[in-house]
């Protein structure tokens, strides 16, 4: 029998853990997905924006895999930190490990005054509102009357959706119920989406962005000058992907007839382009704006700054400007790339592939691709994987793994208790007549998850 450990239950470590059951060379496998958190499904539980019901119903098919009979989930078991096991202990316990741990820190905007009162990580959002456990508890200076967003990818649209999105329009979703009424209480009324390029060179997909014009009580500015100065928005006939085309239209469309809305709910969402953050503004101690510099394109492909500057006032201050993956102790890491280097899929020691040591996803290849995208490369790292098997599966490791883990002093959660956990936020959302409602801290969780053991 091949024991695998698969470091993190997203759709990387779910599509490893398939893959695995899927290959027909190692008929005999049996695989335990292990997670830091007591809840499985990694982003699509506390990354998909609450109000994207489609993409969040991935969890079923992910779901799916992990009640398999050959598949055991391991929550609240975290690996490389502080009283958490270490790589070398793993391998100690596996035939073989793959990490699947993506890419969590943000990349900063590295301009001063970047941590002042009120400038943010659109991560630290995201987590607050989909009731990460370990997310800030603060309320995001929502009293603000304006809000930067400096970023032009999904990431992006998204915070700004749940800035512009009344409390009401949630009330259907998991938001937790802090966060919910701390956004229905929010004096946010306009919000800036800025990137320091073109609307051609923007990271949105054209279903986000028609998204925003869909949004009640909303209203989209763009401005046309800005957008003039992308020679592929002047255009029409250029040849371009699919997706930047669509995108071109639609604001084609906002900057000819922008959505109506009702002057009584208004809030406005002012996209814009060709403008290069290079300070946050502050006063009284608190972020009072974000300086940019001008810029236009070189010619190249790339941007160059024209000398002018614009001040935007703004009190929120919330940067979407990319992921980058973090060092787990006990692994090799590549800080240029942020990345474990690997040959397809095999993590790479000292020049050579490290036997029985395996990654996938955003850890293995970077921030790129959507969820989809994780399933070529799973399958990648696990044919390298099944390659090595007969080498790996002569290596005598102990048949009870999660003993060995309790020994240790670790308190897994498996899956009974990941079910308590969903009836618990059932229970919870039913007492405030709404859905489920997700509980937002630790210890609600493991209590939860307790119940579900006894």
């Amino acid at each position: 029998m091949l024991r695998v450990a698969v470091v993190g239950s997203g759709p990387s470590g779910v599509y490893t853990a398939q893959a695995l059951l899927e290959q027909s060379r190692v008929p005999d496998v049996r695989v335990h997905v292990l997670d830091r958190l007591p809840t499985p499904y990694g982003l699509v539980r506390y990354g998909v924006a609450p109000d994207h019901e489609k993409i969040k119903s991935l969890q079923s098919s992910l779901r799916a895999v992990l009640e398999d009979d050959r598949i055991t989930f391991v929550g609240h078991v975290g690996v490389g930190g502080a009283g958490e096991l270490s790589p070398a202990r793993l391998k100690e316990l596996y035939h073989a490990v793959v990490y699947c741990v993506g890419a969590a820190a943000d990349r900063p905007l590295a301009v001063p005054g970047e941590g002042l009162p009120g400038s943010y990580s659109a991560t630290e959002f995201v987590s607050w509102y989909s009731a990460h456990p370990d997310a800030a508890a603060g309320g995001f200076a929502l009293r603000a009357r304006s809000a930067v967003v400096v970023g032009v990818g999904n990431v992006a649209v998204d915070v700004a959706r749940i800035l512009a999105r009344g409390a009401a329009e949630l009330r259907g979703t998991d938001v937790p119920r802090a966060a919910l009424d701390a956004l229905g209480a929010s004096r946010v009324r306009e919000v800036h989406v800025v990137g320091r390029r073109g609307p051609s060179q923007a990271r949105f997909t054209t279903k986000e962005l028609r998204e925003l014009g869909a949004l009640p009580g909303a209203r989209i500015a763009v401005d046309r000058a800005e957008l003039a100065l992308d020679p592929a928005y002047a255009v029409a006939a250029a040849p371009l992907p699919a997706v930047v085309r669509r995108n071109l239209d639609v604001l084609r469309g906002w900057a000819a007839d922008p959505p109506p809305t009702a002057p009584d709910r208004e809030r406005r969402i002012r996209l814009r382009f060709f403008l290069r953050p290079v300070e946050v503004l502050e006063r009284d101690g608190r972020v009072a704006g974000v300086r940019f510099a001008r810029t236009a394109p070189d010619g190249a492909g790339g941007v160059r700054d024209t000398g002018a500057y614009e001040d935007i006032e703004a009190q929120l201050v919330l940067r979407a400007v990319g992921y980058r993956g973090t060092p787990l102790p006990g692994l090799p890491f590549d800080p240029v790339s942020g990345t474990v280097p690997h040959l397809a899929g095999r993590v790479v020691r000292d020049g050579a592939a490290s036997p029985g040591e395996y990654v996938a996803g955003w850890i293995k290849r970077g921030p790129t691709g959507v969820i989809g995208s994780n399933r070529s490369c799973a399958k990648e790292t696990v044919a390298s994987l099944v390659e090595d098997a007969p080498l790996l599966i002569g290596r005598e490791v102990p048949a009870d793994p999660l003993g060995a883990l309790r020994d240790q002093g670790l308190r897994p959660v498996e899956w009974d208790g990941w079910l308590s956990i969903e009836r618990a936020e059932s229970a919870l959302g039913r007492s405030l007549g709404r859905g489920p409602v997700k509980i937002p801290d630790w210890p609600g969780l493991l209590d939860a998850a307790r119940d579900g053991s006894r």
